[in-house]
């Protein structure tokens, strides 16, 4: 007798034939609606995230002005001189919070670095308290002295990203067919770990090997990205060829990552995606990357393994898993400093 139940999530009635060629766009309308609209919700979201791994949402819930102030506060940020920036180079930090170079990052370990400029905040409340029991990722983040109301204005559009990733957990559980409060207490602590990102132009000889940000998965289950109108992300599709994932008003962009691939034993898709910028012009970014305390197992969850897809991979804590991965990304430019 099997140990397993055949759990309908592996079932091939979940999953598309055909590879996509375009990324879905879910309206959160319904989210706190009745549990009807929230069932037809999370079964959008479920399709995505089988078949896709990426979709972007509307309706999501946060004020144009608070995304307007973090995005006029990241490029103040990224006008400063070179030498203020470099005080709060993020190689100082014992767990990857502050500023990082041009090329300071190599996403892809077979490029020559990433073309942009990145700034690194992790969870913090507005009177400053950050949390000390954050294991493998515990660290204060730090802040510019030159830039009266940049704190509050990146802080503002933190929370307000990590509240909307909380509200999409209840519909994942639902998409992976668990109670809906099944991440609650997985969740207590979010481990929300926020870019501000500047891109420059990539104009000049095409070299393939240097990109805004090189072919990746993210780390953590997923990542809220609000995106300016210039395009530059773009997301591999199984036939391995890239989709744009193109600027759309009024939406975020919302994609899986590792975590969620090795608590659904790879039913959710973790998609490799990057950013190139060859547009002319300066391109900016904010994502929020959104995983579970940083002390939870990442275990395949039972209605994801079965006896012919056992689980695949070792379990480990969110917080290991997270750190070991960064650590790989900054490791070329850590003998610099």
């Amino acid at each position: 007798m099997s140990s397993y139940p055949q759990p309908p999530l592996l079932s091939a009635s979940t999953r598309t034939e055909s590879t996509f060629e375009e990324i879905p766009i879910i309206n959160l309308e319904g989210a706190h609606a009745g549990s009807t609209a929230r069932r037809k919700l999370a079964d959008e979201i479920r399709d995505a995230c089988i078949n896709v791994g990426f979709f972007y949402v509307k309706n999501h819930g946060i004020p144009q002005e608070v995304i307007s102030n973090a995005v006029a506060a990241a490029k103040r940020f990224f006008a400063l001189p070179q030498s203020a920036k470099d005080a709060l180079d993020i190689h100082k930090s014992a767990n990857f919070k502050g500023y990082t170079a041009l090329l300071g990052e190599n996403t892809n370990p077979k490029n020559r670095g990433d073309l942009h400029e990145g700034f690194d905040i992790g969870w913090e409340d507005f009177s400053g308290e950050t949390r000390l029991d954050d294991g493998a990722m515990t660290g204060e983040n730090v802040w510019s002295d030159d830039l009266p109301g940049f704190r509050e204005a990146v802080l503002a559009y933190y929370h307000a990203a990590v509240k909307l990733g909380k509200s999409l957990f209840p519909l994942f559980a639902l998409a992976l067919d668990l109670p809906e409060h099944f991440f609650d207490d997985k969740t207590t602590k979010p481990a929300a770990i926020m870019r501000l990102l500047y891109y420059p132009p990539q104009t000049g000889e095409v070299d393939d090997r240097v990109e805004g940000i090189g072919a990746h998965t993210d780390y953590e289950c997923f990542t809220i990205l609000w995106q300016d109108d210039v395009p530059a992300l773009q997301v591999l599709n199984n036939d391995g060829k890239w989709i744009d994932a193109v600027p759309i008003p009024g939406t975020l962009v919302v994609n899986l990552g590792d975590q969620f691939a090795r608590w659904t034993n790879d039913v959710f898709k973790s998609t490799v995606h990057r950013a190139v910028n060859r547009s002319g012009v300066e391109r900016y970014s904010m994502p929020l990357f959104f995983g579970s305390d940083y002390d939870v197992k990442l275990e395949a969850l039972p209605s994801c393994v079965s006896e012919d897809c056992p689980p695949k991979y070792e379990v480990v804590t969110a917080g290991e898993y997270v750190k070991s991965r960064l650590e790989a990304t900054y490791a070329h430019s850590k003998s610099e400093h």
